[in-house]
């Protein structure tokens, strides 16, 4: 079952990915290839090569890169989170875009939730799992 999202004004193709605490909002439009993340170009906010190549691996699995235009909404966690996020985001509104690019999407595991998650700590502990040191005096 695939959820096409569209918006009701302009027809962007939508989608949401989320890992880690990062939450994306993709929006996929024809243009000329252009990909801006809050309001950034893609090198400029995402310095890391791994994190630039995480997210044009959807455009270049589906060889849209130089059809579509991204812009990306993202908050919350770190650079490594929110790259995954958009790459997931990104998958999802290419699918909005076009439903024929499903297959190909889902073979490249760009519509996986990456579900791992920072542990909660708990009571007595100094973080999730690790206890306060031993002390014999």
């Amino acid at each position: 079952m695939t959820l096409v999202k569209k918006d009701k004004i302009n027809g962007d193709a939508l989608g949401t990915g989320r890992r880690k605490s990062s939450v994306a909002r993709v929006r996929v439009r024809a243009g000329e290839g252009k990909i801006t993340i809050n309001r950034k170009p893609l090198n400029e906010y995402f310095v890391n090569d791994q994190d630039q190549a995480a997210i044009t691996a959807a455009l270049a699995a589906v060889e849209l890169a130089d059809k579509l235009d991204v812009v990306v909404r993202v908050t919350g966690g770190g650079l490594t989170g929110q790259s995954g996020a958009v790459r997931m985001g990104l998958g999802r509104a290419l699918v909005s875009y076009d439903e024929s690019l499903h297959d190909a999407l889902r073979d490249g595991g760009f519509l996986t939730r990456d579900s791992r998650m920072k542990e909660r700590k708990k009571p007595g502990l100094r973080g999730a799992r690790r206890g306060v040191q031993f002390s014999k005096r």
